[in-house]
C-alpha cells in the first residue's frame, strides 16, 4: 500500500497536533485510508507521519498539496520547525 512518509522537527507537540487536526477532512478527501503519527523516544521535538493511500497518484498529489500549500504558510503549519522531508513509499515483497 502506498505510504506518504513525512519527517520533520516541531516546536511543540500540542501546537503541531492542533494544526494536524485541522487537515483531517483534507486527508480523508485526498484518499488517506490509515495514518500513524510517531515521535522518537529520545526527541520530543521531532515527528514522523505515515499516511496510507490506495494508489501512488493519490499519495503523490497529497505530497504536492503539502509542499505547495500547507508547508508554504506559517499560518497553515504552526509547530513546524524547519523543512519537512516527504517521500512516497511503496511496499516491497522481500520474497521476490
Amino acid at each position: 500500500m502506498p505510504t506518504l512518509h513525512i519527517e520533520h522537527a516541531i516546536t511543540d507537540l500540542d501546537t503541531w497536533l492542533g494544526a494536524f487536526g485541522q487537515f483531517a477532512d483534507a486527508r480523508r478527501n485526498a484518499g488517506v485510508v490509515a495514518q500513524r503519527v510517531r515521535r522518537p523516544v529520545d526527541d520530543a521535538h521531532y515527528i514522523v507521519v505515515e499516511l496510507e493511500f490506495r494508489t501512488v497518484p493519490e499519495a503523490e498529489a497529497f505530497k504536492e498539496f503539502l509542499e505547495t500549500v500547507v508547508w508554504q504558510s506559517r499560518d497553515l503549519s504552526p509547530g513546524l520547525d524547519g523543512a519537512p522531508v516527504a517521500r512516497v513509499l511503496d511496499d516491497v515483497d522481500p520474497a521476490d
